[in-house]
């Protein structure tokens, strides 16, 4: 029991462990998850549908979208983004892990008469010799990969760019990081049984990594049958910071914002949303 127990609060190195498609690929979680997104009362996994719609407008603003141009969606979840920028015409692609989400996106879509395409993939591995006018990573999606991963995504969003498109995605800022502690939490059925139908005790643990700016959020989950854990890794950043990486790897950031919905910056806030273009 002590050797479990030092495992179950052992702190890893930064990315030592990736379990994102655990979330995504589990029957029950995914349904969880998919919940989650539907849900307008909350921000958990989506934010809420007031604040899309009013995000949508402003980006087709912004980026003075048409009919007809194109908009990569990568992270799409069940389309909230990709439906609403459908209904103006795009042509638009959503690229989502979780199957439960694509299949909910392409029903809702079909039901409207929309034609937008959806691929289930990893979007790390996605390869097309498509082109786009707009690519979008949404809800700080970008801060749950690995350095390794985030420059083959920016590669990959650079490479995926027409003339003269962008890259718009956000991230969250130092502030974030600094109002977040360190803490251990153990509850039976954690989450209100987020993690699994059957009964289960679950430990969270919480590592602030402060040389890489990282938080883990460690779960451990014990059923009667199993023992699994999940590793929810957050990079937090400052502009410059954030500049660079984006610099590194072929784009250049072109505007600062509060969110995705055109708020100007400032600089007590715990997000970012950035504005890229190829270097």
């Amino acid at each position: 029991m002590f050797n479990e127990l030092s495992r179950i609060v052992s702190r890893p190195e930064p990315y030592e462990f990736y379990t994102a498609a655990d979330l995504w690929t589990d029957e029950y979680t995914s349904q969880q998850m998919l919940a989650c997104h539907l849900d307008d009362s909350t921000d958990l996994s989506s934010r809420r549908f007031s604040f899309i719609d009013q995000s949508v407008d402003w980006i087709i603003r912004y980026f003075d979208l048409q009919p007809g141009d194109s908009v990569a969606d990568f992270g799409c979840g069940p389309g909230h983004y990709t439906s609403r920028l459908a209904r103006k015409n795009m042509n638009v692609t959503g690229i989502d892990f979780s199957q439960r989400s694509i299949d909910y996106a392409r029903k809702a879509a079909e039901k409207e008469g929309l034609t937008t395409r959806y691929i289930t993939q990893n979007y790390l591995e996605y390869q097309s010799s498509d082109y786009y006018n707009l690519i979008m990573m949404i809800y700080c999606d970008f801060c749950a990969l690995s350095p390794e991963q985030r420059s083959i995504m920016l590669k990959k969003f650079s490479h995926h760019l027409k003339t003269g498109g962008h890259v718009l995605l956000d991230a969250y800022t130092l502030n974030a990081y600094h109002n977040r502690e360190e803490s251990s939490r153990f509850e039976r059925n954690l989450l209100y049984g987020f993690w699994s139908p059957n009964e289960y005790f679950g430990f969270l643990n919480v590592f602030k990594y402060d040389q890489e700016k990282v938080i883990l959020d460690k779960y451990t989950i014990i059923e009667a049958d199993r023992t699994r854990t999940i590793y929810n890794w957050l990079q937090y950043f400052s502009i410059p910071e954030i500049k660079k990486e984006f610099s590194d790897n072929g784009l250049e950031i072109e505007c600062v914002l509060n969110d995705v919905a055109g708020t100007p910056f400032s600089d007590d806030s715990f997000e970012m949303a950035v504005i890229a273009v190829q270097k």
